[in-house]
This record gives structure tokens, C-alpha cells and sequence, in this order.
């Protein structure tokens, strides 16, 4: 991908300053909270089903994250998801352990029917929301990237961007496909990051709908980054949680752009 359609999806991002609803889990909240503020963007945490189907009509995306699901919560976002499909709001879903319960497949098949725009999981979770065999460890991947490139493929028949994150990112519309190779370790030690990831990718294709593959691309990119620098001071995961939000407050365009590592396949 070329370094100027992740200039102009950056700056979109920060320029529209999008108000994300988000109904993510509770481990999650204040960590996606905090990175979207640190980022530019505007957080809600509206899970609550005599109102989140009404909220999401003023926001610019919506994300699901269903790593603390209960049957309320479900019922909260099929409600919340359907009228987001119906209004044409992006709507991004982590399917967090699905592989792990039967009431998370069978959840998780039900969120699917609504088309998301986009699908960011781990290898497993990939893996498992195609119905192909997984490794998974609860939240944990025991898969490899390489290993769902086959199942993101699969499932852009639901969405129109698939996302594996791991120590290589995979992207996929269904006929392109992209390597992002951004981040480290460390951000691995720090709970609710990925979730939180999931959060901004949402503020970036509510910014960028006409380039939704871009837009994911360009978050993987900056969040990969933040990570990087934070890494380069952090003592460990408790300053490494604070660099990384100072370096997404302190990320530019044009620095994103300049440092993106993107393949394309």
C-alpha cells in the first residue's frame, strides 16, 4: 500500500475525530477508552440494550467485542448491529475466544447475519469463526498467521476486510491481501491491547468508509508504531501501557506514512 493512501487515511482519522461506539467487554473498556481519547477519536461504551440501538445512529462506527458475553449482551448487540447494517454505519466484530463455548459460536453466527464491515481476530479466532479446527487457549492464539490465511479468505464472504493480528498481520478483502509487519512482544503483556485495537480500527473505517481496507492497514500501521517507540523506553508492561498511549497522542501522518511496513501479496 502505498505510504499516501495511509497519510490520507491518518488524516482523516484525526481530522473527522470520530465518535466510536463501542460494545466491548469489561476487561476492555477502560483500555479502548483510553487509547481512542490518546488517538484522536471520541470512545462511548453503550451496552445496554434500552439504549445502544438508539445511540449508534450518532456514531461514525461501531465495534463488538464479545470477550465478556452474556445472553442480555447479545441481545444488546444483534439489536445494536442490526441497525447499524440498516443505516449503513461500519460496524468492525472481534469475535473473542469463539471457539471456546458453544454460546460463543452460536453468538457469533447470529453477528454474522449482519454483514461487519470488518473482522479483526487472532489466528485462532479466525480459525474458528470459519468452523475450521483452531488451537485456541480461551483469549490466547495457539495458531499461527499462516495457518488462517485460509479462513480469513473463507469468511470475507461476511465482511468486507478480514484481519489476523499476530507478530505479522494479515489483511484480505477477498481479492487483495496485505502483510503488516509492525509492533512487538510487548504489547502482548499488557491486558485488553488487542481489544483495544479492534476500538481504533473502528474510528479509522468510520473515517475512511470508501477505502476500508486502507483504513484498517493505516491502523495496524500506527498502533504497530506506538508500540515500537513505546518499547524503546518502556521498563516493563505497567510504563510500557504509558509510553504507548503518550506515543499514540504524539503520532503524526506523516510519520506513520514514512515508517508503515507494508507488503502487499
Amino acid at each position: 500500500m502505498h505510504p499516501q493512501s495511509i497519510h490520507s487515511c491518518f488524516t482523516a482519522f484525526r481530522t473527522q475525530a470520530p465518535l466510536v461506539h463501542n460494545i466491548t467487554n469489561f476487561v476492555a473498556m477502560s483500555t479502548a477508552a483510553n487509547v481512542l481519547l490518546a488517538a484522536g477519536a471520541s470512545p462511548a461504551m453503550v451496552h445496554a440494550r434500552t439504549e445502544a440501538p438508539e445511540f449508534v445512529r450518532l456514531s461514525h462506527a461501531l465495534t463488538i467485542n464479545i470477550g465478556t458475553l452474556s445472553p442480555d449482551w447479545l441481545d444488546s448487540m444483534l439489536a445494536t448491529v442490526e441497525v447499524a447494517h440498516n443505516q449503513n454505519i461500519p460496524w468492525v466484530l472481534d469475535p473473542v475466544a469463539v471457539g471456546a463455548t458453544t454460546f460463543r459460536k452460536q453468538s457469533c453466527a447470529q453477528l454474522l447475519a449482519f454483514k461487519p464491515d470488518v473482522i479483526r481476530g487472532n489466528a485462532s479466532e479466525i480459525l474458528a469463526l470459519a468452523g475450521m479446527n483452531s488451537k485456541s487457549r480461551g483469549a490466547d492464539s495457539g495458531d499461527t498467521v499462516e495457518s488462517a490465511k485460509v479462513a480469513a479468505q473463507e469468511l470475507t464472504q461476511h465482511a468486507k476486510v478480514v484481519v489476523v493480528t499476530g507478530e505479522v498481520d494479515w489483511v484480505t478483502d477477498g481479492t487483495q491481501r496485505w502483510s503488516v509487519h509492525q509492533g512487538v512482544p510487548m504489547m502482548t503483556r499488557v491486558t485488553a491491547i488487542g481489544c483495544a485495537l479492534t476500538s481504533l480500527i473502528g474510528g479509522f473505517v468510520g473515517s475512511n468508509r470508501d477505502d476500508l481496507a486502507g483504513a484498517v492497514i493505516s491502523a495496524l500501521c500506527y498502533y504497530g508504531q506506538a508500540g515500537e517507540l513505546a518499547d524503546k523506553t518502556a521498563k516493563g508492561p505497567g510504563s510500557f501501557y504509558v509510553e504507548f498511549l503518550d506515543a499514540l497522542y504524539h503520532l503524526d501522518a506523516d510519520q506513520v506514512s514514512k515508517h508503515a511496513k507494508v507488503i502487499v501479496i
